[in-house]
């Protein structure tokens, strides 16, 4: 009974929506008609105007575009509001249905246990006629404007029961597929994830045999270089020692030997046959490299370590030698440089005291002899360096003078050339004044 009365209330909604969309388009088309009535008019008029001249600029027609554009979208404007409205109406409508629907299956459940109580009342009463039937009371449904079909029947009780029956049986397999559906997926995620990780662990394997690998050829190129560098160390050895070998047949003896000198002997012949150097045997023994020996005469071979000493002693020797002959050269050049510079001021002066006229003649003391003996060869020094050169005796000494010279500009020119002269080795002269 309560399927038929909510088969019956949705088919009295669908009744009631048919009719107010009916409404709705007759509503819609009675509009379209009153909007199509000025078109036509307009249709007409532009007929009217196509049979008249061109007289409407461009700005008319503008306008003319601009207000029938307005009066379109105002017709549409309209036409979306009373479809708002119907929309709303009908909402309200279904609303209400929904409402009555409900208020309709709360009574009837009511009045349901009802007839059932008042049933099993009778069953405890005397039995009645056969033609004496009880109907249930029923209250009449508030604002009803759905009225059922007068031959609508109950349809028995055992058919509700079946479809119950159906629809718990449809429900159970629904539930029953969905928890299949729900272990099949599970299922297929699992060995998804199985394979995944089967994946990622062989990936992870073949990760990890490469990084052996990669690792087992690095130790075997380690041990390889180990070997190579052990065996190159080896062979290397043995080169020293076999080369060691050959030096000690061509090396000195490795103590000092004493060697009596016979007839054809020289330095260079002993030094060849003891493998020793011209230079050591000589200085070993005190002679010079060039010297004859005598029969008879005994000379010593130095040792590997004397000679090694020797060689020290001559290689300390030549530096020293080659930094005093250096050192020579420096002073002998420097000297040189200084002599002809002084030179150059001797001239400049002569010429400035010959542009100024200077007066006075000044000489410049070289040295004070204590005889003239010692006096005159100190001035054939003097004058082999090319200098004027005169010796006065003095109470002191034999004064030896150089010049003389006129101003004292020039003479102070010429003291400094004397003292940087290296010809005459002095640096005591001053200016004398005549």
């Amino acid at each position: 009974m309560n399927f038929s009365r909510q088969a019956l209330l949705g088919i009295g909604m669908i009744i009631g929506g048919i009719v107010m969309l009916s409404a709705m388009v007759q509503q819609l088309g009675s509009s379209d008609d009153k909007v199509l009535t000025p078109a036509i008019v307009d249709k007409s008029a532009t007929d009217n105007m196509a049979s008249m001249p061109l007289t409407i600029d461009i700005e008319t027609e503008k306008r003319i575009l601009a207000q029938k554009q307005k009066e379109r979208a105002l017709r549409v404007a309209e036409q979306e509001k009373r479809a708002g409205l119907f929309l709303e109406e009908q909402a309200s409508a279904e609303s209400q249905a929904l409402a009555k629907a409900r208020t309709e299956n709360q009574q009837y459940t009511a009045n349901s246990n009802a007839n059932s109580k008042s049933a099993a009342e009778t069953s405890d009463s005397p039995k009645t006629g056969p033609n004496d039937l009880t109907y249930p009371k029923l209250q009449p449904r508030p604002n009803d404007t759905v009225t059922p079909p007068a031959t609508t029947t109950k349809k028995p009780d055992n058919e509700t029961q079946k479809t119950q029956q159906q629809e718990v049986k449809k429900q159970a397999d629904i539930k029953k597929q969905a928890e299949a559906k729900k272990q099949e997926d599970a299922k297929k995620q699992a060995e998804a994830k199985k394979q995944e990780d089967a994946k990622k662990k062989a990936e992870a394997k073949k990760q990890e045999d490469i990084k052996k690998k990669a690792e087992a050829k690095k130790q075997e190129n380690t041990a390889k270089k180990k070997a190579d560098a052990k065996a190159a160390a080896e062979q290397k050895k043995k080169n020293e020692d076999k080369a060691a070998s050959k030096d000690d047949k061509k090396s000195p003896p490795k103590s000092a030997v004493g060697y009596t000198v016979e007839s054809g002997d020289g330095l260079l012949k002993l030094a060849r046959k003891y493998n020793v150097s011209v230079a050591a045997l000589a200085q070993a023994n005190n002679i010079a490299p060039s010297a004859t020996l005598q029969i008879g005469q005994v000379l010593t071979v130095p040792s590997r370590k004397q000679i090694e000493r020797l060689e020290r002693e001559a290689a300390v020797a030549e530096k020293s030698r080659a930094e005093k002959r250096k050192k020579e050269e420096a002073l002998a050049k420097k000297s040189a440089d200084a002599k002809n510079d002084a030179q150059k001021k001797l001239s400049a002066a002569r010429k400035e005291v010959k542009e100024t006229d200077a007066k006075g003649s000044f000489g410049v003391q070289v040295a004070l002899a204590t005889n003239q003996a010692s006096a005159d060869e100190l001035a054939k020094k003097f004058k082999s360096a090319g200098y004027q050169v005169k010796t006065s005796k003095t109470s002191r000494g034999v004064r030896v003078v150089v010049g003389p010279e006129r101003g004292k500009i020039a003479a102070l020119a010429l003291k400094d050339k004397v003292n940087s002269d290296p010809d005459v080795n002095t640096t005591s002269a001053w200016v004398l004044y005549w």
